[in-house]
Formats: structure tokens, C-alpha cells, sequence
């Protein structure tokens, strides 16, 4: 097996569907040798019936503990056959995944990147200017740390090879938020990372909605400190938005 797509998942019966599709409808697992894991949080909806639809293999979390977003992906690679590892969110489409992956063929998986990762937009039929500009700069300021060799990936689009994975101990599974900046972050300091700029997923905008970009930001780079100077994020629980 030459890739696992792992999909953390908690109670997204609504958008989960997209990426599967795409997935599913442009022979991804057939035509580039992969498998689809999901690895479920312990959802209360439909989330894991649609999972077992489209899904290789599903993990669920069955603990009374929550599980974090660093647990679920980490409980995923346990199962993962693949030698690359591709971590997506359950909330994202890409434009063209097939292109993603041929793409991941001639420009990774053969380099001496240690990861990779992408821009990320907010959904086109949901975009309005505030989201255009904030991702804007976003996307230079993450694709600036990985030039400056601080490291950065978004959870959203992360591409890791299971070697260097587990070279690195996976995701901190402390950490509530700034799992994925951690992992990139700390594999910077001995490589480099691809930061394909002119390739993009789009994500769902539910979170900006809900708290708008002054508080996400605020939230993000607060625990992006904590994991630099205290090796520990300042939320103790990433709150679920569907």
C-alpha cells in the first residue's frame, strides 16, 4: 500500500460526505494504491455508518476520555498500511484530488522534504471578501514559518511518510490545539518542508462564522505560544463547531 488517507472524525454526518465522494468518484484508492481510514472520536450521529460506506477501515474511539484531534490521527496510523501518510479533515474538498495526488508523485515522494502541505480556502459557494483576505495573509504567514525554519502544516493538509512519522513519535497527543503546527515544527528543525503555494484544499468556514477571524486568531496564536515556550496548548479541549 502506497498511501492512507486518514480522516479524524467527531459528529461531521454533514460534510464528511464531500471528501468521500471525491474520493470515491475519482478512483483515488484504485488508481494511486490507497486506503481510507477513518478514525471516529465516538460520534452520536450518523458519522460512522457514512465511514463504514465508504471507508477501508474504521476506528472508533470507545473510551469515556475525549479523544483529541492528535489521538484520533494517531490511532489512525496505528492501522495505516500506507507508506505515506496523508492527514486530512473531515471538513475539506479539494479542487481536484487526482491532481493532488499526481502531484504528491512528482514533487514528494522521491524528494528529501521530510513533509508536505497546501494553502487552504474557505469553500468557493461560501467565500465572501473578509474570508478571501484573511487567508491571504494566512497562507503567506504559515508559508513564511516554513522558510524562516520555524515549520508549519494545517491539520486541514498535512502529507508525512510513515517513517519519518514515527521518527518523530507522531502527534503530542497533550496538546489539545497546535497539534499539527507542533509535528511540523518540530520536523522543520531537521528538514524541510514542501509548502506547495499554488495548490489549495477548501475547508468549511464554521468556526470563522461562529467566532469571527479576530477570535480564531487570537486563539491560534496564543496556543501557538504555549506549544513553543510551554510544550503544552492553553485549551484543554478543541470545541467541536458543526
Amino acid at each position: 500500500m502506497k498511501y492512507s488517507i486518514i480522516i479524524p472524525t467527531l459528529n461531521e454526518e454533514k460534510l464528511l460526505p464531500k471528501i468521500l465522494n471525491q474520493i470515491k468518484m475519482n478512483e483515488i484508492t484504485s488508481r494511486f494504491d490507497a486506503e481510507v481510514i477513518i478514525s471516529d472520536g465516538g460520534s452520536t450521529d450518523r458519522t460512522i455508518d457514512i465511514a463504514y460506506s465508504y471507508s477501508n477501515k474504521v476506528i472508533i474511539h470507545k473510551e469515556a476520555e475525549r479523544q483529541s484531534i492528535a489521538g484520533g490521527r494517531n490511532a489512525g496510523v496505528k492501522y495505516a498500511d500506507g507508506e505515506f501518510l496523508i492527514f486530512l479533515g473531515a471538513d475539506i474538498i479539494f479542487p481536484d484530488i487526482a491532481n493532488f495526488f499526481m502531484y504528491i508523485e512528482k514533487y514528494f515522494v522521491n524528494s528529501t522534504y521530510l513533509g508536505m502541505t497546501c494553502n487552504v480556502k474557505v469553500f468557493p459557494e461560501e467565500e465572501i471578501l473578509s474570508d478571501r483576505v484573511f487567508h491571504s495573509f494566512l497562507n503567506f504567514y504559515f508559508y513564511s514559518l516554513n522558510v524562516l525554519g520555524m515549520g508549519m502544516g494545517r491539520g486541514e493538509c498535512q502529507v508525512i511518510s510513515k517513517k519519518v512519522f514515527e521518527e518523530f513519535g507522531g502527534y503530542n497527543e497533550k496538546l489539545a490545539a497546535g497539534e499539527d503546527f507542533d509535528l511540523f515544527r518540530r520536523i522543520r528543525k531537521r528538514g524541510k518542508i514542501l509548502y506547495v503555494r499554488d495548490f489549495f484544499v477548501y475547508e468549511s468556514p464554521r468556526r470563522y462564522r461562529k467566532y469571527g477571524y479576530l477570535k480564531v486568531c487570537k486563539m491560534w496564536f496564543i496556543n501557538s505560544y504555549f506549544v513553543v515556550f510551554k510544550n503544552r496548548s492553553l485549551d484543554t479541549e478543541w470545541e467541536q463547531i458543526r
